[in-house]
Protein backbone atom coordinates (compact mmCIF):
# COMPACT_ATOMS: atom_id res chain seq x y z
CA UNK A 1 0.00 0.00 0.00
CA UNK A 2 1.57 3.56 -1.28
CA UNK A 3 1.65 6.07 1.54
CA UNK A 4 -1.24 8.43 0.09
CA UNK A 5 -3.70 5.42 -0.27
CA UNK A 6 -2.80 4.51 3.28
CA UNK A 7 -3.28 8.06 4.59
CA UNK A 8 -6.99 7.88 2.17
CA UNK A 9 -8.40 4.78 2.73
CA UNK A 10 -7.57 4.77 6.81
CA UNK A 11 -7.09 0.86 6.48
CA UNK A 12 -7.60 -1.01 9.75
CA UNK A 13 -4.44 -1.55 11.81
CA UNK A 14 -3.96 -5.03 13.51
CA UNK A 15 -0.75 -6.29 15.19
CA UNK A 16 1.99 -5.73 12.56
CA UNK A 17 2.64 -2.56 10.70
CA UNK A 18 6.12 -2.46 8.07
CA UNK A 19 6.76 0.89 6.86
CA UNK A 20 9.06 0.53 3.81
CA UNK A 21 10.34 2.74 0.84
CA UNK A 22 12.86 4.98 -0.01
CA UNK A 23 11.63 8.39 1.46
CA UNK A 24 12.50 9.34 4.92
CA UNK A 25 9.73 12.62 5.21
CA UNK A 26 6.95 9.73 4.39
CA UNK A 27 8.19 7.22 6.90
CA UNK A 28 8.24 9.96 9.52
CA UNK A 29 4.80 11.03 8.93
CA UNK A 30 3.70 7.31 8.37
CA UNK A 31 4.69 6.74 12.35
CA UNK A 32 3.16 10.14 13.18
CA UNK A 33 0.03 9.51 11.48
CA UNK A 34 -0.17 5.82 13.15
CA UNK A 35 0.09 6.76 16.86
CA UNK A 36 -2.83 9.22 16.29
CA UNK A 37 -4.72 6.58 14.86
CA UNK A 38 -3.37 4.16 17.50
CA UNK A 39 -3.00 5.83 20.91
CA UNK A 40 -5.07 8.49 22.59
CA UNK A 41 -2.81 11.35 23.83
CA UNK A 42 -3.17 11.08 27.63
CA UNK A 43 -1.99 7.12 26.57
CA UNK A 44 1.44 7.67 24.82
CA UNK A 45 3.05 8.10 27.93
CA UNK A 46 2.51 4.71 29.06
CA UNK A 47 1.72 2.57 26.22
CA UNK A 48 4.28 3.83 23.17
CA UNK A 49 7.60 2.67 23.58
CA UNK A 50 10.31 3.26 20.79
CA UNK A 51 13.77 1.37 19.57
CA UNK A 52 16.04 2.78 17.67
CA UNK A 53 18.80 0.09 15.48
CA UNK A 54 21.22 1.75 16.38
CA UNK A 55 21.18 0.97 20.03
CA UNK A 56 20.01 -2.58 20.27
CA UNK A 57 22.54 -4.88 22.11
CA UNK A 58 19.80 -8.10 21.67
CA UNK A 59 16.28 -8.14 21.19
CA UNK A 60 15.29 -9.44 24.15
CA UNK A 61 14.04 -5.83 25.24
CA UNK A 62 11.99 -5.42 22.41
CA UNK A 63 10.43 -9.10 22.63
CA UNK A 64 9.16 -7.65 26.24
CA UNK A 65 7.88 -4.85 24.95
CA UNK A 66 5.59 -6.04 22.68
CA UNK A 67 4.70 -9.20 24.79
CA UNK A 68 3.49 -6.57 27.66
CA UNK A 69 -0.08 -5.68 28.45
CA UNK A 70 -1.38 -2.43 27.37
CA UNK A 71 -1.25 0.29 31.17
CA UNK A 72 -4.47 1.87 31.45
CA UNK A 73 -5.47 1.72 27.69
CA UNK A 74 -6.67 -0.53 25.37
CA UNK A 75 -3.55 -1.05 23.26
CA UNK A 76 0.31 -0.95 23.66
CA UNK A 77 2.28 0.16 20.48
CA UNK A 78 6.36 -0.49 20.04
CA UNK A 79 8.50 1.07 16.99
CA UNK A 80 11.38 0.26 16.11
CA UNK A 81 13.37 2.49 13.26
CA UNK A 82 15.93 2.20 11.31
CA UNK A 83 15.80 -1.86 10.85
CA UNK A 84 16.92 -1.65 7.02
CA UNK A 85 20.52 -0.40 8.95
CA UNK A 86 20.61 -4.18 10.10
CA UNK A 87 22.36 -6.60 8.61
CA UNK A 88 20.82 -10.58 7.67
CA UNK A 89 20.55 -12.28 11.48
CA UNK A 90 19.08 -9.48 12.89
CA UNK A 91 16.69 -9.04 10.76
CA UNK A 92 15.43 -12.46 10.94
CA UNK A 93 15.46 -12.15 15.19
CA UNK A 94 13.50 -9.04 14.33
CA UNK A 95 10.71 -10.92 12.48
CA UNK A 96 10.66 -13.77 14.52
CA UNK A 97 9.34 -10.74 17.21
CA UNK A 98 6.91 -10.14 14.52
CA UNK A 99 5.27 -12.88 13.88
CA UNK A 100 4.22 -13.44 18.06
CA UNK A 101 2.40 -9.53 18.58
CA UNK A 102 -0.48 -10.44 20.58
CA UNK A 103 -3.84 -9.46 19.56
CA UNK A 104 -4.41 -5.81 20.96
CA UNK A 105 -0.85 -4.28 20.79
CA UNK A 106 1.16 -3.24 17.60
CA UNK A 107 4.73 -3.67 16.54
CA UNK A 108 6.02 -0.92 13.53
CA UNK A 109 9.25 -1.75 12.01
CA UNK A 110 10.84 1.20 10.14
CA UNK A 111 12.72 -0.79 7.06
CA UNK A 112 13.05 1.85 4.51
CA UNK A 113 14.43 -0.28 1.69
CA UNK A 114 12.46 -0.94 -1.70
CA UNK A 115 9.51 -3.36 -1.28
CA UNK A 116 10.49 -5.36 -4.50
CA UNK A 117 14.65 -4.59 -3.83
CA UNK A 118 16.57 -7.33 -4.65
CA UNK A 119 19.75 -6.68 -2.84
CA UNK A 120 17.84 -6.41 0.14
CA UNK A 121 14.85 -8.16 0.80
CA UNK A 122 12.13 -6.26 3.21
CA UNK A 123 11.50 -8.00 6.52
CA UNK A 124 7.88 -7.22 5.93
CA UNK A 125 7.80 -9.75 2.93
CA UNK A 126 8.59 -12.76 5.06
CA UNK A 127 5.50 -11.41 7.65
CA UNK A 128 2.81 -13.20 6.02
CA UNK A 129 -1.01 -11.36 4.42
CA UNK A 130 -1.97 -10.37 7.92
CA UNK A 131 1.02 -7.76 7.52
CA UNK A 132 -0.13 -3.72 6.77
CA UNK A 133 3.22 -2.69 4.35
CA UNK A 134 3.29 1.06 3.54
CA UNK A 135 5.57 1.81 0.50
CA UNK A 136 6.85 5.25 1.14
CA UNK A 137 8.45 5.64 -2.18
CA UNK A 138 7.68 8.40 -4.38
CA UNK A 139 7.02 6.41 -7.66
CA UNK A 140 3.46 4.59 -8.56
CA UNK A 141 2.94 1.40 -7.22
CA UNK A 142 3.20 -2.07 -9.45
CA UNK A 143 0.37 -1.63 -12.42
CA UNK A 144 -0.33 2.26 -11.73
CA UNK A 145 -0.67 4.34 -14.85
CA UNK A 146 -0.21 7.39 -12.40
CA UNK A 147 2.84 9.24 -13.01
CA UNK A 148 5.75 9.30 -10.44
CA UNK A 149 5.77 12.59 -9.72
CA UNK A 150 1.63 12.37 -8.31
CA UNK A 151 3.32 11.55 -4.94
CA UNK A 152 5.55 14.94 -4.76
CA UNK A 153 3.26 17.25 -6.20
CA UNK A 154 0.59 16.49 -3.71
CA UNK A 155 3.25 15.98 -0.76
CA UNK A 156 4.49 19.84 -2.27
CA UNK A 157 0.85 21.34 -2.25
CA UNK A 158 -0.25 19.79 1.06
CA UNK A 159 3.12 21.33 2.69
CA UNK A 160 2.65 24.82 0.85
CA UNK A 161 -0.86 24.54 2.59
CA UNK A 162 0.84 23.65 6.21
CA UNK A 163 3.14 26.52 6.11
CA UNK A 164 0.32 28.69 5.05
CA UNK A 165 1.98 30.18 1.76
CA UNK A 166 1.44 29.55 -1.95
CA UNK A 167 4.11 29.46 -4.96
CA UNK A 168 4.28 30.16 -8.42
CA UNK A 169 3.44 27.13 -10.61
CA UNK A 170 7.21 26.75 -11.91
CA UNK A 171 8.31 26.59 -8.73
CA UNK A 172 5.65 23.67 -7.89
CA UNK A 173 7.20 21.92 -11.21
CA UNK A 174 10.53 22.23 -9.80
CA UNK A 175 10.15 20.99 -6.54
CA UNK A 176 8.49 17.92 -7.86
CA UNK A 177 11.44 16.47 -10.15
CA UNK A 178 12.07 12.90 -9.68
CA UNK A 179 15.81 13.86 -8.25
CA UNK A 180 14.61 15.66 -5.19
CA UNK A 181 14.85 14.14 -1.66
CA UNK A 182 11.47 14.98 -0.13
CA UNK A 183 12.95 15.92 3.11
CA UNK A 184 14.94 18.36 0.71
CA UNK A 185 11.52 19.66 -0.47
CA UNK A 186 10.97 20.33 2.83
CA UNK A 187 13.87 22.03 3.63
CA UNK A 188 13.54 24.13 1.36
CA UNK A 189 9.77 25.48 1.62
CA UNK A 190 10.46 26.11 5.10
CA UNK A 191 13.68 28.42 4.28
CA UNK A 192 11.31 30.18 1.67
CA UNK A 193 7.99 30.30 3.41
CA UNK A 194 10.35 32.68 6.31
CA UNK A 195 8.83 35.68 5.98
CA UNK A 196 7.07 35.47 2.37
CA UNK A 197 3.33 34.73 2.07
CA UNK A 198 3.66 33.95 -2.19
CA UNK A 199 7.27 32.22 -3.14
CA UNK A 200 8.25 33.25 -6.74
CA UNK A 201 10.67 31.37 -8.52
CA UNK A 202 13.36 34.19 -8.71
CA UNK A 203 13.09 33.40 -4.67
CA UNK A 204 13.33 29.89 -5.40
CA UNK A 205 16.23 30.13 -7.66
CA UNK A 206 18.34 32.82 -5.33
CA UNK A 207 17.56 31.27 -1.44
CA UNK A 208 16.93 27.45 -2.30
CA UNK A 209 19.36 25.14 -1.68
CA UNK A 210 18.35 23.24 -4.40
CA UNK A 211 20.93 24.64 -6.26
CA UNK A 212 24.00 24.03 -4.38
CA UNK A 213 25.78 27.19 -2.98
CA UNK A 214 29.62 26.28 -2.79
CA UNK A 215 29.78 28.73 0.71
CA UNK A 216 27.53 26.31 2.32
CA UNK A 217 28.83 23.00 1.15
CA UNK A 218 32.02 24.71 2.20
CA UNK A 219 30.86 25.85 5.89
CA UNK A 220 29.35 22.57 6.43
CA UNK A 221 32.01 20.40 5.53
CA UNK A 222 34.77 22.54 7.42
CA UNK A 223 32.23 22.53 10.82
CA UNK A 224 31.67 19.24 10.75
CA UNK A 225 35.58 17.90 10.13
CA UNK A 226 36.68 20.29 12.75
CA UNK A 227 38.04 22.85 11.01
CA UNK A 228 36.49 25.20 13.26
CA UNK A 229 38.82 27.91 12.36
CA UNK A 230 37.59 28.00 8.35
CA UNK A 231 34.26 27.35 9.41
CA UNK A 232 33.85 30.70 11.35
CA UNK A 233 35.46 32.43 8.48
CA UNK A 234 33.26 31.55 6.13
CA UNK A 235 30.41 32.35 8.53
CA UNK A 236 31.85 35.89 8.61
CA UNK A 237 31.95 36.38 5.07
CA UNK A 238 28.33 34.86 4.38
CA UNK A 239 26.61 37.09 7.10
CA UNK A 240 28.85 40.04 5.85
CA UNK A 241 27.14 39.58 2.19
CA UNK A 242 23.87 38.38 3.64
CA UNK A 243 22.47 38.96 7.15
CA UNK A 244 19.75 36.94 6.89
CA UNK A 245 21.84 33.77 5.40
CA UNK A 246 21.64 31.48 9.28
CA UNK A 247 18.78 29.74 7.37
CA UNK A 248 20.49 28.09 4.50
CA UNK A 249 23.83 27.37 6.74
CA UNK A 250 21.93 25.73 9.01
CA UNK A 251 19.96 23.67 6.53
CA UNK A 252 23.28 22.71 4.95
CA UNK A 253 24.73 22.16 8.39
CA UNK A 254 21.80 19.86 9.33
CA UNK A 255 22.23 18.13 6.05
CA UNK A 256 26.19 17.43 6.23
CA UNK A 257 25.15 16.42 10.01
CA UNK A 258 22.97 13.65 8.59
CA UNK A 259 25.54 12.37 6.04
CA UNK A 260 28.06 11.67 8.72
CA UNK A 261 25.21 10.26 11.06
CA UNK A 262 24.68 7.54 8.49
CA UNK A 263 28.45 7.16 7.32
CA UNK A 264 29.11 6.50 11.36
CA UNK A 265 26.87 3.35 10.97
CA UNK A 266 28.17 -0.01 9.82
CA UNK A 267 25.40 -0.77 7.19
CA UNK A 268 24.86 3.28 6.84
CA UNK A 269 24.23 4.59 3.38
CA UNK A 270 24.74 7.90 1.65
CA UNK A 271 21.68 9.87 1.86
CA UNK A 272 19.84 11.26 -1.53
CA UNK A 273 21.64 14.41 -2.67
CA UNK A 274 25.42 13.77 -1.47
CA UNK A 275 27.86 12.97 -3.82
CA UNK A 276 29.92 9.21 -3.89
CA UNK A 277 32.82 10.62 -4.26
CA UNK A 278 32.11 12.26 -0.56
CA UNK A 279 31.42 8.74 1.32
CA UNK A 280 35.19 8.12 2.05
CA UNK A 281 35.63 10.95 3.43
CA UNK A 282 32.68 11.39 5.90
CA UNK A 283 32.50 7.71 6.41
CA UNK A 284 35.87 8.84 8.18
CA UNK A 285 34.21 11.58 10.09
CA UNK A 286 31.48 9.33 11.04
CA UNK A 287 33.57 6.47 12.47
CA UNK A 288 35.91 9.23 14.81
CA UNK A 289 32.91 10.88 15.72
CA UNK A 290 30.76 7.93 16.44
CA UNK A 291 26.95 6.90 16.20
CA UNK A 292 25.94 8.84 19.41
CA UNK A 293 27.70 12.25 18.73
CA UNK A 294 27.23 12.00 15.19
CA UNK A 295 23.14 11.80 16.13
CA UNK A 296 23.77 14.61 18.52
CA UNK A 297 25.53 16.56 15.98
CA UNK A 298 22.53 16.36 13.83
CA UNK A 299 19.92 16.68 16.15
CA UNK A 300 22.08 20.37 17.27
CA UNK A 301 21.70 21.31 13.72
CA UNK A 302 18.51 20.85 13.19
CA UNK A 303 17.38 22.41 16.32
CA UNK A 304 18.83 25.42 15.29
CA UNK A 305 17.60 25.34 12.31
CA UNK A 306 13.84 24.81 13.42
CA UNK A 307 14.44 27.84 16.34
CA UNK A 308 15.13 30.13 13.94
CA UNK A 309 12.30 28.85 11.35
CA UNK A 310 9.70 29.19 14.08
CA UNK A 311 11.71 32.89 15.34
CA UNK A 312 12.40 31.10 18.82
CA UNK A 313 15.81 32.66 18.03
CA UNK A 314 14.85 36.01 17.29
CA UNK A 315 14.77 37.82 14.17
CA UNK A 316 17.99 39.98 15.08
CA UNK A 317 20.30 38.99 12.50
CA UNK A 318 23.26 39.15 14.82
CA UNK A 319 21.36 37.17 17.21
CA UNK A 320 21.16 34.61 14.59
CA UNK A 321 25.18 34.94 13.60
CA UNK A 322 25.64 34.23 17.13
CA UNK A 323 23.75 31.18 17.44
CA UNK A 324 25.61 30.01 14.01
CA UNK A 325 28.85 30.70 15.69
CA UNK A 326 27.86 29.05 18.75
CA UNK A 327 27.25 25.96 17.01
CA UNK A 328 29.99 26.23 14.62
CA UNK A 329 32.23 26.41 18.52
CA UNK A 330 30.38 23.21 19.41
CA UNK A 331 30.97 21.00 16.25
CA UNK A 332 34.69 22.08 16.69
CA UNK A 333 34.68 20.00 19.91
CA UNK A 334 32.28 17.18 18.86
CA UNK A 335 34.52 16.62 15.93
CA UNK A 336 38.23 16.89 18.13
CA UNK A 337 36.87 14.04 20.45
CA UNK A 338 36.98 10.65 19.31
CA UNK A 339 34.62 7.57 19.67
CA UNK A 340 35.94 4.52 22.30
CA UNK A 341 35.69 2.29 18.89
CA UNK A 342 37.91 4.58 16.89
CA UNK A 343 40.31 5.08 19.77
CA UNK A 344 40.34 1.30 20.20
CA UNK A 345 41.57 0.91 16.99
CA UNK A 346 44.75 3.43 17.11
Amino acid sequence: MKYYEFVDREPEIGTLVFIEGTQRELADRTIVTLIDRLLPPEERDFNLQRFDADSIVDFHAIADAVQAMPFLGGRRVVIVTGAHLLKAEPRRQLLSIAQGVPEGNTLVIVDLVAPSGKKTQPIGAGAGKNALRIDTSATPAKGRSAPPSDVRKRFVEELLQELGVTAEARVVSELVRADYDLSSIRNDLEKLAVGEKRITYAAFQRESLSAEDPKMYEFSAAAVGGQTARALQVVAECFDDNPRVAIPMLSALARECLAVWEMSRPNGRLPDGVKEWREAKLRSIGSAMGQRRARMAYEIAVGAFESIVTGKAGSDSDEQRTLVERITIGFGDLASRRSPSSRARK
